[in-house]
């Protein structure tokens, strides 16, 4: 029986429905700019420091080290950007990986443009960054690491950990340098401590967390210097000027109270949907590839890719079933090239466009997963069928 099933969670997530029950007052009744002195906007000002006192527990943050932005490609452009326009007199190099978001890539271009160096490090056939090459980048003139806490197309975790320990240990030597770390993907799908990993500013997402697409925030430790992107304003400390959007705001603060009081079970359970899932894949469908590290990943993502088959035709055809899946970053959908994080793994052209990432979501159920374990299998020998390569293998 056709059912639609959505498995592209690491795009975006539905919104929660105790948190649109949390936003809609300030989106009606409660509609007072947070910066007004008087009763609605006091009203609302405290709708948003409550908020920020969410956000911060679910790092483990100061209230006061939160500054929301629209989203996390805003967080990622102030973090970086901000932190070298801020403090650019101690260097222009810059350290981060092949397999950064887009949001965080693409920045990184254009302050070459502007002067800096970018060293984009490799992360080898398991999708992991390794210290030593890190330690072997670090230069004189390094101002600024950024490496992702996991990864959005194959679910990786990277050690930020020990990148923190790394960069406490440079600034203890005397040396001018911040750790940044795009968190957007792993916030609410595993523990995150700031004060663990020892990073300087760590990026955030809503919509990842079953609230409204068009907010976020940035951490910024204390003391941490930025030069501000948004300017014409005084909220957030100075550090992002523009009225705040309070239902967003608000949405965002009760999405990380929810993922937080519900990490481990919610996880579990994911966890156990995508095992099932690829433990039945391998028993039923073959020339295919895991992509990434099974152990040190993400417990909602699963990445394949699927010899002979060309992965946009698979996700179309899926469409027509019902399911829906991802290529690759939602934010480069339309773009023709294979994606740029399998091919980091090492992997050829082929293999890289034959991709697909399922993300689970705490509203997918086991009936769904059946479901998709159905068609899948179908869809794949029917798209083998039309590839002459394929054909000349079976006959061979």
């Amino acid at each position: 029986m056709f059912r639609r099933v959505y498995l592209d969670n690491s795009a975006t997530t539905p919104v929660d429905q105790e948190v649109v029950g949390a936003m809609l007052p300030f989106l009606t009744e409660k509609f007072g700019n947070a910066s007004s002195i008087h009763f609605f906007g006091q009203e609302a000002r405290a709708a948003v420091e409550r908020a920020r006192h969410q956000v911060a527990e679910i790092i483990n943050a100061r209230p006061t080290e939160i500054v929301f932005t629209s989203g996390g490609t805003e967080a990622n452009n102030l973090a970086i950007r901000g932190l070298v326009e801020a403090n650019e007199k101690y260097g222009k190099h810059i350290i981060t990986s092949q397999i950064e978001h887009s949001a965080v890539k693409e920045v990184c271009q254009d302050l070459e443009k502007r002067g800096c160096e970018v060293t984009y490090l490799p992360v080898y056939e398991d999708g992991i960054v390794r210290i030593e090459d890190i330690k072997n980048a670090i230069r004189e003139d390094t101002i600024l690491i950024s490496i992702m806490t996991a990864n959005n197309e194959i679910g990786t975790i990277q050690p930020v950990e020990e990148i923190g320990k790394l960069v406490r240990a440079e600034k203890a030597g005397g040396k001018k340098i911040w750790f940044h770390t795009d968190a957007v993907q792993a916030i609410g799908k595993t523990e995150i401590d700031v004060e663990e990993i020892g990073c300087d500013m760590l990026s955030m997402s809503a919509h990842k967390l079953y609230a409204p697409k068009g907010v976020g925030a940035l951490y910024v430790r204390r003391g941490v210097r930025l030069h501000a992107q948004n300017i014409g304003g005084r909220q957030e400390r100075e550090r992002r000027g523009g009225t705040e959007s309070v239902p967003h705001i608000v949405a965002m603060g009760k999405a990380c109270e929810l993922a937080k009081n519900n990490l481990n079970e919610t996880n579990e359970r994911l966890k156990n949907l995508r095992d099932k899932f690829e433990q039945t894949i391998g028993e039923n469908i073959s020339d295919f590839e895991f992509n990434g590290d099974r152990e040190k990943r993400l417990p909602h993502i699963s990445n394949l890719s699927f010899r002979f088959v060309e992965g946009e035709s698979l996700l179309i055809n899926l469409d027509l079933q019902g399911v829906a899946v991802s290529t690759g970053s939602a934010c480069s959908s339309g773009s023709l090239e294979p994606s740029p994080v399998i091919r980091a793994l090492g992997k050829n052209d082929e293999m890289a466009r034959g991709a697909i990432r399922f993300s689970f979501g705490k509203d997918n159920t086991a009936e769904d997963v059946e479901y998709v374990l159905e068609v899948l299998p179908k869809a794949i020998e029917n798209l083998r069928k039309l590839s002459p390569i394929y054909s000349n293998k079976v006959l061979c």
